[in-house]
């Protein structure tokens, strides 16, 4: 089954600072219906203007994910861990017991486009945990590359819960498919461009939950940067 969730009908707000897509329920945006899919709770599709971002501000029991599409985001957290993470380069935080940070877009004359995910963790209460990894365009052409995972499959990060997020680039004759395992659902989120999945064609920022499927199949790419979760 297909369920398609369509980039119009996401939850918005317009701090002026701030332009952000809520793809389920969020802060001043309540659907009841759009809560999360499985352990994933929120995918905020972010544009934050030159110079501003997210002052200092706690997390708890939450496994947070930073993609940065275009510009940059400088991370500081009470950890004692600070980059500046680019695109192409993926940044997984595992709040655990508490942790204090802040997010500013470092650049005076761009604005930062930014996927923020959270994945509701397997276990709470642990110390907090900070991991940041490259991977490269060549690793995500044409196939489904593992961006975080609970084992660690493929290089990936490793998360606190039964949740693979891959990330790909498709464009033309470019195609993937993942295998779902029985009992296993899939969510797929399009970041910027255009490609069909599962026969269903898809733009930036539409999304199609996957659900008694035995596998997700992309293909028909227009400059298609595409997420792919597998939850259970």
């Amino acid at each position: 089954m297909l369920t398609i969730r369509r980039s119009a009908e996401r939850g918005h707000a317009n701090h002026g600072w701030l332009d952000s897509f809520h793809t389920f329920s969020f802060a001043n945006y309540y659907d009841p219906a759009h809560m999360g899919f499985g352990a994933l709770r929120v995918i905020n599709d972010d544009r934050i203007a030159a110079g501003r971002g997210f002052g200092t501000h706690g997390h708890r029991d939450m496994e947070i994910i930073t993609y940065v599409l275009d510009g940059a985001i400088a991370h500081k957290d009470s950890m004692g861990s600070g980059s500046t993470i680019q695109p192409g380069n993926v940044q997984r935080m595992s709040a655990g017991r508490g942790v204090m940070h802040s997010e500013f877009n470092p650049r005076a004359d761009k604005e930062t486009h930014m996927l923020q995910i959270w994945i509701e963790p397997n276990v709470t209460g642990i110390a907090p945990e900070y991991e940041e990894k490259a991977f490269s365009d060549a690793q995500k052409r044409g196939r489904l590359q593992a961006l975080v995972s609970g084992d660690g499959v493929d290089g990936s990060m490793t998360i606190h819960q039964d949740v693979r997020l891959y990330a790909g680039l498709f464009d033309g004759d470019e195609s993937a498919t993942l295998e779902l395992a029985p009992g296993r659902r899939a969510w797929v989120h399009v970041a910027r461009g255009s490609l069909t999945v599962n026969g269903v064609a898809l733009s930036a920022g539409d999304a199609v939950a996957i659900s008694d499927e035995t596998r997700v199949e992309l293909s028909g790419g227009d400059q298609a940067e595409v997420l792919v979760f597998d939850l259970a």
